[in-house]
């Protein structure tokens, strides 16, 4: 039975009210986003809270969130009260859409880990689906958010698999937003590539640079000194 609870470092993430649970992309993600100068950071979607934390750990910025499904309200709410930051974590408990309507801040940072998944098989779980698919939370959606509230140097990070990742990447080519840089995520040496983190600018660039990015070594089970690195400051065993 998977564990109520993800035990970090410095702050605990309770999951049981949450339909996706803590899981090791959104940990890589989260450890990867570089935010130490950022003053205000923003988490569309999310979820258990754990980004927003990840992200607060790392900076001394104002953390904000957006998240419309209710349980995951209560969720990202519990968890920034029992965290070290509670006095620098806020959510706004609307659709990014609500949210856009009365928004009058410029972000440093955006970041999202989206429902993806636009055309794969769905889960028969519906709370799953809501979570992993586009009916919630359109990449429209960001993309236009992002052209209204990314700050004139700020950067706009996505997790994404793959085929979902080269549908946003395009999308933002007509929204003055550029993709700036791709790592390409893979389960272990050898393995494939299970997602894309996506950096994307208001300013033009000649082209992405593209970097790669192991989990796991040959043998599926030790993780690579790449990742240990740069879990070192979340994951307990590091």
């Amino acid at each position: 039975m998977r564990n109520s609870y993800f035990q970090f470092k410095h702050f605990r993430v309770e999951q049981d009210k949450c339909a996706m649970k803590v899981c090791t992309d959104s940990c890589l993600f989260g450890a990867y986003v570089q935010v130490a100068d950022a003053r205000l950071i923003l988490d569309i979607g999310a979820g258990t809270g754990l980004l927003s934390l990840m992200a607060a750990q790392r900076s001394a910025g104002l953390v904000e969130a957006v998240e419309i499904n209710p349980e995951a309200q209560a969720q990202t709410k519990e968890n920034f009260a029992i965290s070290p930051w509670p006095d620098r974590l806020q959510l706004h408990p609307v659709s990014l859409q609500e949210y856009a309507k009365y928004n009058q801040k410029q972000y440093d940072i955006i970041l999202s880990n989206p429902p993806f998944f636009l055309s794969s098989l769905k889960s028969s779980d519906a709370a799953k689906n809501a979570s992993r698919h586009a009916e919630a939370l359109f990449f429209q959606e960001i993309l236009a958010f992002a052209q209204q509230h990314l700050a004139q140097n700020g950067r706009l990070y996505l997790l994404l698999p793959p085929a979902e990742a080269t549908i946003f990447s395009r999308l933002a080519s007509s929204s003055h937003l550029h993709l700036a840089e791709v790592l390409q995520v893979f389960t272990y040496h050898g393995g494939k590539c299970i997602r894309h983190i996506q950096t994307y600018t208001s300013s033009a660039v000649s082209a992405p640079a593209v970097k790669e990015f192991y989990i796991k070594e040959e043998d599926k089970t030790t993780y690579t000194a790449q990742f240990s690195e740069l879990l070192r400051d979340y994951y307990l065993n590091f």
